[in-house]
């Protein structure tokens, strides 16, 4: 990407672009998908698929993949469980970004921006940016720090 970390790709629905060119992604890349369940936005999943050209890969999956989603809900832990969460999905990850989903404020589930903000650098991430992406989700981007 040839944009600066701080104006890095924001999923944004004013854009009209597809899922996969908000998130920087480009056909033929590979993303890795945990926290699935039966709440996850299912058209921003498959609109993210179409755009890749290709399923995303589940928790079992152990190639090199060019960027992770994780869906985290309140149910699924506190800050701590995050943070070890946040650095399990990093295993096959080969340089590019978490994608943290939460439920959007107001809604079932709903996550504290704040919790990403503390376990992000703990897990060896950092916030980027963070957006709404559907009616009932917001994504947040975590990068890995840069090596000095």
């Amino acid at each position: 990407m040839n944009q600066p970390e701080s104006a890095a790709a924001a999923p944004t629905a004013e854009a009209g672009e597809g899922p996969a060119q908000l998130m920087g992604l480009t056909h033929g890349q590979l993303v890795q998908e945990f926290g699935y369940d039966d709440d996850v936005d299912f058209d921003f999943r498959d609109a993210l698929e179409d755009g890749l050209g290709s399923e995303l890969l589940t928790e079992d999956d152990q190639e090199p993949v060019d960027a992770v989603i994780l869906w985290w809900r309140e149910d699924d832990g506190d800050v701590t469980d995050l943070t070890d969460a946040l650095v399990d999905v990093q295993t096959s990850l080969d340089s590019g970004p978490v994608w943290l989903f939460t439920p959007r404020k107001g809604r079932e589930g709903y996550v504290d921006p704040a919790d990403a903000n503390e376990a992000a650098p703990t897990a060896g991430l950092h916030v980027t940016t963070t957006a709404g992406v559907s009616e009932d989700w917001s994504a947040t981007r975590l990068v890995g720090r840069r090596k000095s």
